[in-house]
């Protein structure tokens, strides 16, 4: 058998999908990572004071001008809605309804001022908010320190204004409440999902937001409207609905200035603009072109404002309402003051002193962050990092220069009000560099590595499928089709990795894997083509039997059509945010219609029928076969199965009506004792049931007869191990009920005994690792006249029966075959479990990873657990009577619709375990089974969630050789053996004949090559999913939902390929490990 030919195969396309995903990722994701620090007011960023300047007391870095703001969001403003045209006759729906804002800055320069406020990509509300509190460019993944909660970790300014005992209200938007639990003073929160849905956020707002101001109870005020987003997303802008909502909007602000006070500041902002069909979400020009107005009663601006308005980027708005309201500027911000807002009254002089000073502190704010993230992450480049370093060391030394001049100077000269206007121009530069720089790493997509990875995993699709076909065909299979591609890559890798060296630029890693595995797969279609003509021109050569040849092929792909066809329809969903939303009911759906399906197709081939006799046959009547009802019995536990997993269901927020599961919840949270008590029997009770059937299957197959530590274990370690997570059960249920010394106790319990279910599981996969065999064999010699047996005396019980037993049939075989050949008995060995002994191992090692699986969900998702298992024997079952049933000449090929049944199953459970592919539904709790709330790495945390995530995908990739090992398990006799009448000769061969899964060995070369033809089917229909999403994700990225339906989704679908994908290879390695074991088995046997 060639094991390391397949598993370096496989290997190798994983690591084709692995490139492609990678590539992808970095042109489709935006990713930075998020710094612990914070701002303070004792930080040393105050530049030297001149005499003209003084810091308030209660005043950080600068001097407060406003003891009070409001902030008016009203949610997709674009610009072009609050600009006001008043020579344009007709206006449309969206355009001039904003007339208050327009004639607060004619009437009042000096006090009010619009400005083009340029959101920064992914223009999603999350996100955008996120960029307007923190300063920073928010991405799709933010990489902080607490992973478990959508609240904003980083420094912002809404912590910066609680610190320093300031009350801030909010009302509005509910996305808020996630985002700053516990920071408002007082909150008015309201459901913003519904975009069909214009007045219940706005009206609720309305209720609230004049009493409020009247009050005075607030520092700072924050509504957010979300009236006008939802007229685009249901009307679009170009909507008489979007004229009501814009000028209930410009009554708000009328009457919002009338209740305002001198020492307020008013801010009117959208968090982003909406295309012509009502989307955001994108970077085209009316997604990020959004309105900021600027107001107060008092005098802002020290002249009037330009012909055209200034373009702000939204990050610009932290670190000036921070010093405006003199609180310190958040940490990771990177936005640049607007100086223009602290000139104040005095001469031009003093304006620009006053610009610089707050210049000089936001310039020192802005290199401090970026140097603190230069320690701890390399995407920032260390060239352009020198140089902004540079500018900002010359710009304060001129800074502190001029300050120095200008002390004790009552006229100061022209030049040096030149040298001030120079030294405000460098700090500009200076901050729009930096943030230029931090923009080109963290917020754009890359269009040309998108599609790169998307060609990438579209071309190991197509690689795995022919291959799978090529495999069994080619004498030379591995080496044109491994060894050459592998070299191609190399030399490519090593190619680029020399031209990156010698041109002295970063060896870009993901960029040299992506090449390399272009450069192996046109390595392979290159020998592929190659090959083709000859087989080609040798199948022209041959006589045409056209018309027996096409019958067949058709009804080949005919069989394939079905099973594709639901893999394409199911594919096909993922570009449909509601089939994405709805996928834990379609994936049963498309289950249970391909399992019928196949029944179906059966029927009409013909294969659950047989004629009864001649008169039966003119008439026409058929009688169905007695396997069919096996097998309808069957199909009919499968649609069970799957009907009930449906009840252990997560909710999604797009689906308000839905009502999570009672069985998510752990047993902790009842407080019906009697209930949780029945509960806990009940779960405890499966466990010990799913314990009874693998050794009992076990058993039936002879894998628990010998005395080896795997076989032992099973008898008492998976007892211990049921054991082990009962108590932990019993514990971490009443963990809040317990008092006193028992708390200690339990909390002691809590972390032993998930640690001893970790250590028992890892003991028991060790040994299967080392020794996998659960054969028990015994060598008998005829003329010995007795039966060897391992005890002594007579048998008393059933496990001593089953040693007799075979051994009692074997020699009356033996007997018989010396009487038909007239020949001696040779010695002969008798070996129990040798038949299954592929399966058992696998059945082993799903029970051990089912054990910890189990033990990082709730209680009651036990119950869930044992439906996988169920439906995943029933799938097996059918893919074997359904094989029985259609005469299969090919027993070492799975077909197509037995692959794609069992993924569908995975996905299935994926769901019907608590779990959606969005990231408030992840089960955080998993990364502390066994731990205390804290870990000294990330990493353990990781892969203890990963694990509970994808639990159906681990067992269902590791038990996919099942497919392959089951028939031969369940061999089934043929119906030219159910004979009436046969020969005692005929009679022996057909008992010799059920050798199960030792027919693999009997063709070692078929059998390698139907793993890598399982193993590469498996790959196709994960790589096809995962090719869907990519796609989907790349095409609808402008979709008003791609950052909270395609891109989770797409997310989730690739690291359930790279798991599924790993645990692939380790469960064919087991396979290929229990074949070497018995192959060294046999070989220490033929030395006796």
């Amino acid at each position: 058998m060639q094991r390391w030919p397949v598993l370096l195969f496989l290997a190798w396309v994983c690591f084709l999908f692995f490139a492609g995903i990678g590539l992808f990722m970095s042109g489709f994701l935006l990713t930075r990572i998020e710094l612990a620090s914070s701002s303070s007011c004792s930080d040393p960023l105050v530049p030297p004071p001149w005499e003209r300047q003084s810091l308030p007391p209660g005043s950080c870095w600068a001097p407060q001008r406003f003891s009070k703001a409001v902030l008016v969001i009203i949610d997709a403003l674009r610009f072009e809605f609050v600009r006001f045209n008043p020579a344009k006759a007709s206006p449309l729906p969206y355009e001039n309804k904003l007339s208050f804002l327009h004639h607060l800055a004619t009437s009042q320069p000096r006090h009010a001022r619009l400005y083009r406020f340029r959101a920064d990509p992914p223009t999603a509300t999350m996100q955008r908010i996120k960029g307007l509190t923190t300063g920073s460019l928010p991405t799709f993944i933010d990489v902080g320190s607490n992973f478990a909660t959508y609240a904003i970790q980083e420094d912002n300014l809404l912590a910066q204004l609680v610190q320093n005992g300031r009350r801030v209200v909010f009302m509005g938007d509910d996305t808020w409440e996630g985002l700053f639990p516990k920071k408002f003073f007082r909150s008015y929160f309201f459901p913003s999902f519904n975009v069909k849905d214009l007045h219940t956020v706005d009206d609720g707002i309305l209720q609230h937001l004049y009493p409020t101001v009247d009050s005075g109870e607030w520092d700072v005020l924050i509504a957010h409207f979300l009236g006008v987003d939802h007229c685009g997303h249901k009307h679009g802008p170009d909507h008489p609905e979007m004229t009501k909502k814009l000028t209930q909007m410009n009554e708000m602000l009328r009457s919002l200035v009338d209740h305002l006070g001198n020492d307020t500041l008013l801010l009117v902002a959208g968090d982003h603009g909406m295309t012509e069909t009502g989307d955001h979400g994108g970077d085209s020009e009316k997604e990020v072109n959004a309105a900021l107005f600027v107001y107060s009663k008092t005098a802002l601006f020290g002249a009037g404002p330009p012909e055209e308005p200034e373009a702000v980027p939204q990050v610009n708005l932290v670190p000036t309402v921070a010093l405006l309201l003199g609180v310190p500027i958040p940490y990771s911000n990177i936005g640049e003051v607007m100086a223009e807002l602290f000139s104040g009254d005095g001469d031009a002089v003093s304006a620009a002193l006053q610009q610089l000073s707050v210049y000089h502190i936001n310039a020192k704010q802005v290199d401090r962050f970026l140097h603190s993230y230069s320690l701890v992450a390399q995407d920032l480049p260390a060239e352009q990092l020198q140089r902004l370093q540079e500018l900002f060391s010359s710009a304060v030394e001129e800074h502190s220069r001029l300050l120095a001049q200008v002390q004790g100077v009552t006229l100061v000269p022209p030049e040096l009000e030149s040298r001030l206007g120079s030294l405000i121009g460098r700090f500009q530069l200076y901050l729009r560099e930096a943030r230029a720089v931090c923009t080109q790493s963290w917020a754009r997509f890359h269009p040309l590595r998108m599609v790169g990875g998307c060609t990438l995993i579209a071309a190991s699709c197509l690689l795995c499928y022919m291959a799978s076909e090529l495999a069994a065909a080619s004498d030379s299979f591995y080496r044109s089709c491994l060894l050459y591609p592998l070299l191609w890559g190399s030399v490519v890798a090593v190619l680029l990795g020399l031209a990156r060296v010698l041109t002295q630029e970063g060896l870009d890693l993901l960029l040299v894997s992506s090449w390399a595995a272009a450069a192996s797969q046109l390595g392979f279609f290159w020998h592929w083509w190659g090959r083709h003509p000859k087989r080609a021109r040798l199948a022209g050569s041959q006589p045409p039997l056209a018309s027996v040849g096409l019958r067949q092929r058709l009804r080949a792909w005919l069989g394939l059509a079905f099973p594709m066809g639901i893999l394409l329809f199911r594919c096909g969903a993922m570009f449909s945010d509601s089939f994405v939303v709805a996928e834990a009911r379609v994936a049963p759906f498309l289950l249970a219609s391909l399992v019928m399906l196949l029944v179906g197709k059966l029927h009409w081939d013909g294969r659950l029928t047989v004629p009864e006799g001649p008169k039966q046959q003119l008439l026409g009547f058929s009688s169905y076969r007695r396997e069919i009802w096996y097998l309808l019995c069957l199909v009919a536990m499968l649609l069970v199965c799957v009907r009930l997993s449906g009840f252990f269901h997560q909710c999604r927020e797009e689906i308000p009506q839905c009502r999570p599961s009672l069985f998510l919840s752990p047993l902790a949270s009842l407080r019906n004792t009697r209930a949780k008590n029945l509960f806990y029997l009940l779960c405890v009770a499966l466990l010990a049931g799913l314990v009874y059937a693998v050794r009992s299957w076990l058993r039936h197959y002879g894998n628990l007869n010998s005395s080896d530590p795997l076989v032992l274990f099973v008898r008492w370690g998976f007892p211990l191990v049921v054991v082990c997570i009962a108590c932990y059960w019993a514990v971490a249920s009443s963990a809040d009920d317990s008092l006193g010394k028992l708390q200690e106790l339990v909390q002691v319990a809590v972390v032993a005994f998930p640690w001893a279910v970790y250590g028992l599981a890892s003991v028991g996969l060790l040994l299967l690792l080392c020794n996998p065999m659960t054969v028990f064999a015994k060598d008998t010699r005829e003329s010995a006249g007795s039966i060897v047996t391992p005890y002594l005396g007579v048998p008393s019980s059933e496990v001593d029966f089953l040693h007799v037993i075979p051994q009692i049939y074997k020699r009356m075989q033996e007997s018989q075959k010396s009487r038909l050949e007239r020949g001696s008995c040779k010695a002969t060995v008798a070996a129990y479990g040798l038949g299954s002994v592929y399966s058992a191992a696998l059945v082993i090692a799903l029970t051990l990873l089912g054990f910890l699986l189990m033990l990082l969900h709730s209680e009651r998702l036990s119950l869930a657990f044992l439906l996988l298992f169920l439906e995943a024997f029933m799938l097996l079952h059918i893919h074997t009577h359904a094989r029985g049933l259609a005469g299969d000449a090919e027993p070492f090929s799975v077909p197509w619709y037995a692959v794609i049944s069992w993924l569908l199953a995975a996905s299935q459970f994926f769901y019907s375990t608590g779990h959606q592919p969005i990231f408030p539904a992840i089960h955080w709790n998993a990364a502390f089974v066994g731990f205390h709330l804290d870990h000294s790495t990330n990493l353990l945390p990781a892969v203890l969630v990963g694990a509970n995530t994808f639990a159906s995908h681990i067992l269902f990739a590791v038990g996919c050789p099942l497919l392959l090992l089951w028939p031969f398990v369940c061999e089934m006799p043929s119906s030219q053996k159910r004979k009436s009448k046969k020969e005692p000769r005929e009679e022996l061969q057909e008992v010799e004949e059920h050798m199960m899964e030792m027919r693999l060995r009997e063709s070692p070369e078929k059998f390698s090559t139907a793993l890598l033809q399982l193993g590469l089917k498996y790959l196709f229909v994960l790589g096809t999913q995962l090719l869907a999403c990519v796609c989907a994700a790349m095409i609808l990225r402008r979709h008003l939902m791609v950052w909270k339906v395609f891109a989770p989704k797409f997310l989730f679908e690739s690291l359930g390929f790279v798991v599924s994908s790993i645990c692939l290879l380790l469960g064919i390695s087991l396979v290929m490990r229990v074949d070497c074991a018995v192959s060294s088995w046999f070989s220490q046997l033929q030395l006796r």
